[in-house]
């Protein structure tokens, strides 16, 4: 590995970091970069998997006050990503590509749609519940299945996990965006770990690119940490969308 791959490859993890703990989709710089220099498609991807735990883990400690007073929301919903992420890193292993791959613009667009009429459809949700004296403190029942769905998602490739994570959320759980983004920092963190752990063992990783991704994404999802939590909601709200449009776009044009 030449010099100027080591450097590349630490700049792709630090934006990774800061775009995961921000918005979501890190893995859209990172992996076009591994590509770039040869890595197996595979290899690249379950490396670049296993890399981004450190990081994912960083902006979970840089949101921990948004995450305060929802640990037992948290705790219901890991069961989701962790189910999830275990399932979509064995189809990972045992699927061609291009079977997973042919869904991944659709869940996009889908992802960037709900961020985008969330709030209508938050309201419409809530009128709904409203004779159950709104939605339950875990939101709408069809979250938890969704939110493993994205885990199955995250764990076989994981680029915009975080924005399908924030549709879902922003949609079924009342709660500000800003403290939904602590729990999507955690639930990318579980199903990285999990999907990372599952890799680790049985797939062709490259350790040298592993070791590169996690030590600059973790230093990228402090200063994701540091300015995404002062985005009012409307602004987390478009940066949203605007990166679920970007990935959508590099899919389609790949």
């Amino acid at each position: 590995m030449t010099l100027w791959e080591v450097v590349a490859i630490l700049l792709a993890g630090l934006a990774a970091g800061t775009i995961n703990t921000v918005v979501g989709s890190g893995t859209l710089i990172t992996f076009p970069t591994l590509l770039a220099f040869g890595v197996p498609p595979v290899t690249a991807n379950v490396s670049n998997t296993i890399g981004l735990v450190p990081g994912s883990l960083s902006g979970v400690v840089g949101y921990r006050r948004e995450l305060r007073g929802q640990r037992a929301r948290v705790l219901r919903l890991a069961s989701a990503s962790v189910l999830g992420a275990a399932v979509g890193a064995v189809l990972l292993l045992v699927l061609p590509s291009s079977a997973f791959e042919a869904i991944v613009p659709v869940l996009i667009l889908l992802g960037c749609v709900l961020v985008l009429f969330g709030p209508r459809i938050s309201a419409w949700v809530a009128r709904r519940h409203e004779h159950l004296g709104g939605l339950p403190e875990y939101g709408a029942w069809w979250a938890w299945p969704l939110v493993l769905l994205t885990g199955v998602y995250g764990g076989y490739f994981g680029a915009a996990q975080g924005v399908l994570l924030m549709a879902v959320m922003g949609i079924g759980i009342e709660e500000t965006l800003q403290r939904l983004n602590g729990v999507k920092n955690v639930l990318a963190a579980i199903a990285n770990t999990v999907s990372g752990l599952i890799f680790a063992v049985v797939a062709d990783v490259d350790w040298k690119v592993v070791g590169l991704i996690a030590v600059s994404s973790a230093v990228g999802a402090q200063i994701g940490a540091t300015y995404g939590r002062r985005l009012p909601s409307a602004g987390l709200r478009a940066l949203i969308v605007v990166v679920g449009a970007v990935a959508l776009v590099m899919f389609l044009v790949d």
